[in-house]
């Protein structure tokens, strides 16, 4: 008798355990960078840290360098969310903060201290530095379609753009001043999650503020 045709094995992961599996990477790949620099951290180390093959990393990172993006990501992407739900008259920080306590990963919720320790490695690591910067021009395009349909333009329109790199700019700055001005002041994660969600926040405002 034939064996029955279709999958054999494992079934396929999830979307969400993909992201998750990525994020477990991310974070491993932070500690070893952190730990004993990034030219000195394999894919191998990477692997076992996280609890997966090399293979797998490879699977989903092209480098190891590129193993950090979702946790830079993972802010940006909570962002276009708030910039989504903002309505005409509604202060932003308060949608800001809805979206805080919705999100358990915004800023990364427990990664906002790893974010912080990545950020600082940006200005001695060139190729993470490449990495960030690519991950917000990457994020600028969305926050312009968020911003449009606020407005009801069309999502290319000029306006929404310029505003989009407002926002951008605003951002990244917001997060790499809390990331450096807090490296040589010691204090506990809930203090230092409370401070980048904090900077992060008066850098909305300040954007907000701008575009009224």
């Amino acid at each position: 008798m034939s064996a029955p045709h279709g999958r054999t094995g494992r079934p396929p992961l999830t979307e969400a355990r993909r992201a998750e599996v990525r994020l477990e990477i991310a974070r491993a790949a932070v500690g070893l960078f952190v730990a004993q620099g990034v030219a000195a951290t394999t894919g191998e180390q990477i692997g076992t840290a996280a609890g997966v093959s090399a293979r797998k990393v490879w699977r989903y990172f092209p480098n190891k360098e590129s193993c950090v993006r979702p946790l830079f990501s993972a802010g940006i992407d909570a962002i276009v969310a708030c910039l989504r739900q903002w309505r005409p008259g509604e202060p932003l920080g308060e949608v800001f903060d809805r979206e805080l306590a919705n999100r358990e990963s915004l800023l990364g919720d427990p990664d906002r201290d790893t974010v912080g320790a990545l950020v600082r490695l940006t200005r001695t690591e060139p190729d993470l530095r490449a990495v960030w910067l690519q991950t917000y021009d990457e994020a600028e395009p969305a926050f312009a379609r968020a911003l449009a349909e606020r407005a009801g333009l069309p999502a290319d329109a000029l306006r929404p753009a310029i505003q989009a790199a407002m926002f951008n700019a605003a951002l990244r700055a917001a997060v790499e001043h809390h990331a450096w001005r807090t490296v040589d002041e010691p204090a506990d994660p809930a203090t230092a999650r409370d401070g980048l969600t904090a900077t992060v926040r008066s850098a909305l405002a300040v954007v907000a503020e701008g575009l009224a």
